[in-house]
């Protein structure tokens, strides 16, 4: 009988996630049969004390809204990538029993933006200063980003950021959320906002149809945003996309065998048509 060992996605709201289909399909496809991956939903106060209580079957875990900077901050240790943004969507169960954080969105966020056609040099703006903002002055790092511009609500939150883009020696201004619509004639538009924040934005910007536009959201898919941009011409990349992309990395942490992207693109796609 097969070791069982278990994963899951953690975050608040959670029903929604998609994550078990992509991991349990590529659970499947691996021939990883005692693996299984479920949701738990965790608001932020409450992951040190989930962590800190599962025992040796879990190999990893999934972190998304609101938990990734206390994600981090439970870590044991963590990935240069991670340290950087001051933010893990990934916790991996080393085999001494602690605890290593890293952050999948990064790579997975490259990936779907080069695909994109994004190259080095673009200007980006950045819709949101939360973990997924995070992660996304980092990308825009590693795409060699001309400049780069954050939108928030909150002149703090934007503050916040500041540190993160000197690290990585990123150039970063901050801009208030009156400005977003303007802003988002960018090169690359991110949105990083919760559901809703930016659907007023879908009927007062004048896209370019050169701009990449990157929803982090999928559900409901399309945005109002999405829908708009495409609309103009703009090349989109969904939440899905990322999704997926981030997904592989944490599969390949918590199992140690290449992922079957193959069929865990094939299962979400699947989910998504239901």
């Amino acid at each position: 009988m097969a070791q069982r060992r278990r994963a899951a996605v953690l975050g608040k709201p959670i029903a929604h996630s998609l994550s078990p289909v992509i991991h349990n399909a590529g659970y499947a496809a691996a021939g990883l049969t005692g693996w299984s991956y479920t949701r738990m939903e965790c608001a932020e106060s409450e992951l040190p004390g989930l962590v800190a209580g599962l025992g040796p079957e879990w190999a990893g875990l999934s972190v998304t809204m609101p938990g990734k900077e206390a994600a981090l901050a439970v870590a044991d240790a963590a990935s240069p990538v991670a340290t950087a943004v001051g933010a893990a969507n990934t916790l991996v169960r080393r085999p001494d029993g602690s605890w290593y954080a890293d952050n999948t969105d990064v790579a997975g966020m490259v990936d779907v933006l080069t695909a994109a056609g994004v190259r080095p040099g673009v200007t980006v703006t950045v819709l949101g200063a939360g973990g997924t903002a995070r992660a996304a002055l980092a990308a825009a790092a590693q795409l060699e980003a001309r400049t780069v511009t954050v939108v928030a609500r909150r002149a703090a939150a934007v503050d916040e950021l500041r540190p993160v883009a000197r690290v990585l020696g990123l150039p970063m201004t901050g801009a208030p959320w009156v400005e977003a619509a303007e802003l988002c004639r960018a090169d690359v538009v991110v949105s990083t906002v919760p559901k809703g924040v930016a659907d007023p934005l879908a009927g007062t910007v004048s896209w370019r149809p050169e701009t990449v536009l990157f929803d982090a959201l999928y559900d409901p898919w399309p945005t109002p945003l999405a829908a708009a941009a495409e609309a103009a011409g703009c090349r989109i990349v969904s939440g899905l996309d990322l999704l997926l992309a981030q997904a592989v990395g944490q599969f390949e942490q918590f199992t140690g065998v290449r992922a079957p992207r193959e069929a865990m693109a094939a299962a979400l796609a699947a989910a998504r048509q239901r």
